[in-house]
């Protein structure tokens, strides 16, 4: 008899497994993982490159298929959807960061954030703004109007990071969303993502090396050779609320994106 789902849980595996290529050529990047990010809470993933963080996030986010394992990914088993529903799905409910940043080169930088509330049918006009308050709240307020191809790596990654999250989806996940930006804007980059997570029905998951940031997340995944090998947590709060950091203090976050961008 299979066990109810745990509520407060948005993202489950059990087991997880991913190779790519078969026979010597096989290669095994996840090995039965077993790894929760839960609601209201930021979650990194850390370890050193090759372990399979990357490859972990993407099966989570449906962008691949897993090879054997239990996935559920905000109560849903997406897998068990068809085509059609699992696009919808990941589209009202997932932000993705990219490492290539995948901006649309002909549209400004405002444009790009704004795609995914102009997919969902937003008004352009509403969707411009919510897009401009939003690279305002990165430090990017100037560059609203500027191609991608005029805008520095750090700014095209702060251009992407907002694109993840205007939309205000319930489950984030980023990949290296610091490695291109110096302290500061590392900072606000994360004081946003943080202030996202801390919502009661979201959850942020981090794949990071940067250790400047580790004193945000509510809970740190060591991965090692295709497999959490520990977890650190965050001191016992109830939840759902904001919780100080694993590595140090912080101040309470805005609990919506909406404020966070004000």
């Amino acid at each position: 008899m299979t066990e109810p789902a745990d509520a407060t849980l948005a993202v489950s595996c059990r087991q997880v497994r991913k190779h790519f290529g078969d026979g010597d050529q096989r290669i095994d990047a996840l090995r039965g993982v077993d790894f929760d990010a839960r609601l209201g809470e930021l979650s990194f993933l850390v370890g050193p490159s090759g372990c399979g963080k990357t490859t972990l996030i993407s099966v989570i986010a449906g962008l691949l298929d897993r090879t054997a394992g239990e996935l559920r990914v905000l109560g849903s088993s997406i897998d068990d959807l068809p085509p059609r529903q699992r696009v919808l799905f990941r589209r009202r409910n997932l932000g993705f960061v990219f490492q290539q940043y995948n901006l649309l080169p002909a549209l400004s930088a405002a444009e790009n954030v704004a795609v995914p509330l102009l997919v969902a049918g937003e008004p352009r006009r509403t969707a411009l703004d919510r897009a401009g308050a939003l690279l305002h709240r990165l430090g990017l307020g100037s560059r609203t109007a500027a191609l991608p191809a005029t805008l520095s790596g750090g700014q095209q990654q702060r251009v992407a990071i907002a694109r993840a999250l205007v939309h205000e989806p319930r489950l984030v996940v980023c990949d290296e969303p610091t490695a291109a930006l110096d302290h500061s804007n590392g900072e606000a980059v994360m004081e946003l993502l943080a202030g996202s997570a801390v919502h009661p029905g979201r959850a942020v998951i981090v794949v990071t090396h940067d250790s400047r940031v580790f004193h945000h997340a509510h809970s740190i995944a060591h991965m090692d050779d295709g497999r959490i090998v520990s977890t650190t947590r965050a001191h016992d709060v109830p939840f759902p609320g904001p919780h100080p950091g694993v590595l140090g203090q912080r101040a309470p976050l805005p609990t919506t994106l909406s404020e966070a961008s004000a």
